[in-house]
């Protein structure tokens, strides 16, 4: 079941918020079909996730609930659904493109269509709250981390990745040869993260940053993987595709000074999360 919840927004940035979350929903709506195919570092670190929450995991009792937030395609939702056949699982994105792309993959999860500052759930209903690079695109992480803290149950597990500051840096860098305009999204700093996690009212039980590097053949097949994944102009609103060619050849030559036998690198900042609700 699909169901489409529309985002509540109560602050004094309303309009702001608004648009931006409408520009994060429908770029990723776009993107469902073509996302798949080149999410091979998404793939990797909710892997990763997994693997460095496996003991926390262990030591829970069994899953009977999950919620997959910020679920995309609705890749990782297969695998909960894989570990804990028995469990009711919820997707939850702010993305109804990708959510009805999660559903033909995944059809026996519920699937919601909301925001994660403000979940349609019930209070310590979840046992596992996961989610893999969708926090970066949150303006207010502690209204979301407040979020998870109320539904997950007591002694149940948030799970996340975030990208963070220095991510894309060789891009990032390779256009200021071109121009001074921002072409590349901001992230926030692993530290702003520490600091929001040890503020909020889970027990943090580990946070790290780790960076992971894809090589490319051609800085072109960077720029068209973002944009296959819908996330090459959510900040900027630019379209790196609309340049003239002596910019083009500028950028080129900027990047190719990082070239390695691998090939061109393409850094991720990575932020793995593993919280504990303590509440009694």
């Amino acid at each position: 079941m699909l169901e489409f919840k529309a985002p509540e927004i109560k602050d004094q940035q309303v309009n702001k918020q608004q648009v931006n979350k409408q520009k994060i929903a429908a770029a990723f709506s776009r993107a469902a079909g073509t996302y798949d195919p080149v999410a091979h570092l998404q793939r990797a670190v909710g892997k990763q996730l997994l693997k460095l929450a496996k003991t926390p995991l262990q030591q829970m009792q069994p899953v009977e609930n999950w919620l997959d937030l910020g679920c995309g395609t609705g890749y990782f939702c297969q695998t909960l659904e894989s570990r804990w056949p028995q469990a009711k699982g919820i997707g939850l994105d702010l993305a109804q493109g990708m959510l009805q792309f999660a559903q033909t993959r995944c059809p026996k999860v519920h699937y919601l269509c909301a925001d994660a500052e403000q979940l349609p759930l019930a209070t310590s209903s979840q046992d596992l709250v996961f989610s893999s690079l969708a926090l970066q695109w949150c303006s207010n992480l502690s209204g979301v981390l407040n979020e998870v803290k109320r539904v997950l149950k007591p002694s149940g597990l948030f799970l996340f990745s975030s990208v963070a500051e220095g991510s894309l840096f060789e891009l990032n860098q390779s256009w200021q040869a071109v121009d001074s305009t921002q072409h590349v999204n901001n992230f926030r700093p692993f530290k702003a993260y520490q600091t929001l996690l040890e503020k909020s009212d889970l027990e943090l039980i580990q946070a790290q940053n780790l960076k992971h590097t894809c090589y490319y053949q051609k800085v072109q097949h960077l720029t068209q993987e973002l944009k296959k994944l819908g996330a090459d102009s959510i900040q900027t609103g630019r379209n790196s595709g609309l340049m003239g060619r002596n910019s083009l050849q500028r950028l080129l030559k900027s990047y190719e000074s990082y070239r390695q036998p691998e090939g061109l690198p393409a850094s991720w900042q990575i932020v793995y999360g593993v919280l504990r609700n303590n509440e009694h």
